[in-house]
């Protein structure tokens, strides 16, 4: 099962607060513990949400809106895509993350859905179309 662990925004990190070198370093030790265990697929940090954009959409419109967000604990400031067995080992490994933020922080796992998850809604063509994407992006 493939899950998104998302690194929940502080008001420090909204403030481009950057971690200390300890942190750095503890995370990179995390990290290769997660290579090793066949389980990192991607991740990285956010920058804080005043250097971002968000596009709002209400039938055919689409409102660009600019950073900072409120409601900072809403925020993503990182997030790690990994392969797990289940939401409990997906667990497991986050209770062992150094926290990723000098004070409070949380990190949420949420699973993603995978394609037989859509069986209902899929023809052979756009599951065709959805393979051939996928291959795509593989292939970059």
């Amino acid at each position: 099962m493939r899950v998104m662990v998302l690194v929940k925004a502080t008001k420090d990190s909204e403030a481009g607060l950057m971690p200390s070198t300890e942190l750095f370093e503890a995370m990179g030790k995390f990290n290769e513990e997660l290579i090793s265990a066949g389980i990192l697929l991607a991740g990285d940090g956010l920058k804080p949400s005043a250097k971002g954009k968000r596009v709002a959409f209400d039938g055919p419109g689409r409102t660009v809106i600019d950073g900072p967000f409120a409601e900072t604990r809403e925020l993503v400031a990182g997030f790690w895509l990994w392969e797990v067995k289940d939401l409990a080992e997906a667990v497991e490994w986050v209770k062992r993350c150094p926290n990723p933020m000098p004070g409070p922080s949380e990190i949420e796992i949420r699973p993603l859905y995978e394609m037989a998850d859509f069986e209902e809604a899929m023809t052979p063509e756009v599951s065709e179309l959805h393979d051939r994407n996928r291959e795509k992006v593989a292939s970059r």
